[in-house]
């Protein structure tokens, strides 16, 4: 398929939206008399595409859902998105289109730390809220991005989890990595070097590939030669699965373990029958167990958003997000500004999301976002690591 250079996805709503009605009065930019806009830079092209049309089902699926119900304080919420290809460059020309062009209230659901690293500064600039970011990183929690909304664990907080549970539950002493030769790669094998030093451990190997590739050869070689007894994979599903594939072919069987900016069913689609006894680490709920009120009103919202739609982990994440700027919506009052928004989400911190009290943005820090372990089956469905 030939590469788009600029995808823009958008709906009927969308186009009443931005025809700027004669009825419409004045407010905060990207705010009219019925409508809010949102933007999103994703990878909604290519070969990480999985994880930006993941977060835009989920954020649709959201917004579609508060719409029904007559909006916030009678405006319907309305997003724009424009495809970044996860590349860095591309990333910052649709940012600056999405506020200058497109004029959204916010941005929402950007994926990747390479591209957010270049835009999280366009937005900080122009005071334009950032939310719901799908990333880890750490820079995103620096203290002075006060329009930086996070809802996801940290890549440290992950890294900690895997090592946990390789040293203290399958006792492996001997761990080697396979990460993304850049910023978001990094960042994952920062957070694992420091669980492995608080535990009197190193690395056994390191491994790198190329972001939007799966050059992935010389890294196996390089892994494959130390022996490690368990790879930790940060990178996106179709370099890990090419990794594993390979791996497997050539009677490299050690435990492998993914964090959760892989996109796990994208993975476990891309592994097939090689995928089962994969773990990949969660920052969201099951989206299976509609035991969860939250879960439950997503599964439905996806399912009356698009019924071929099936539950996974990145559309909650999205589902989450979108859901979040509701509610602070609506504690902001019926003349929203983007920094009342800000205000509210950094002030209250913890909303209630369908019964479950979640937290986010600075408040984060007190009562962290969880972490837990799946490992894939046999038939790519996913179960709980029962230890941690």
């Amino acid at each position: 398929m030939q590469r788009l250079q600029t995808t823009i996805f958008t709906g009927l709503s969308i186009l009443l939206a931005v025809a700027n009605p004669p009825h419409a009065r004045a407010n905060e930019v990207g705010v009219s008399s019925d409508t809010i806009l949102f933007g999103q830079a994703a990878a909604l092209d290519g070969p990480s595409s999985a994880l930006g049309q993941g977060m835009r089902q989920g954020i649709l699926a959201a917004f579609a859902e508060i719409n029904a119900k007559g909006g916030v304080h009678g405006r319907k919420l309305v997003l724009i998105s424009r495809d970044d290809g996860y590349d860095p460059d591309r990333s910052v020309v649709q940012t600056v289109k999405l506020i200058e062009e497109d004029r959204v209230f916010a941005l929402i659901g950007a994926v990747g730390t390479p591209t957010t690293t270049v835009t999280v500064p366009i937005a900080k600039a122009k005071n334009v809220p950032f939310i719901g970011p799908f990333t880890g990183a750490g820079f995103l929690r620096a203290p002075d991005l006060h329009n930086v909304v996070n809802i996801r664990a940290s890549y440290g907080a992950e890294a900690e989890a895997w090592i946990k549970h390789l040293t203290e539950d399958l006792h492996v002493r001997n761990i080697a990595i396979f990460y993304q030769d850049d910023s978001y790669g990094r960042d994952g094998l920062a957070g694992v070097k420091l669980a492995l030093e608080q535990r009197s451990m190193e690395l056994t190997a390191e491994g790198t590939f190329e972001r939007n590739t799966k050059s992935v050869g010389s890294a196996l070689r390089t892994l494959r030669r130390a022996e490690p007894e368990a790879v930790v994979m940060v990178g996106t599903y179709g370099p890990c699965a090419e990794f594993i594939k390979l791996a497997h072919k050539s009677g490299f069987y050690p435990i492998f373990v993914n964090i959760s900016f892989v996109g796990a069913n994208a993975l476990a689609n891309e592994l097939g029958p090689e995928g089962q006894g994969v773990i990949v680490s969660q920052v969201v709920p099951f989206p299976w167990d509609a035991s969860v009120k939250v879960v439950a009103d997503y599964q439905a919202a996806e399912k009356a958003l698009d019924p071929n739609m099936k539950p996974e982990f990145v559309s909650l994440e999205g589902y989450l997000s979108g859901r979040l700027v509701a509610s602070a919506l609506e504690e902001t009052g019926p003349n929203p500004t983007r920094a009342d928004l800000l205000r509210v989400i950094n002030d209250v911190g913890r909303f209630d999301i369908s019964g479950t009290i979640m937290t986010f943005g600075p408040k984060i820090h007190d009562a962290p976002s969880k972490v837990f372990l799946t490992v894939i089956q046999s038939d790519g469905t996913f179960k709980a690591v029962e230890k941690l």
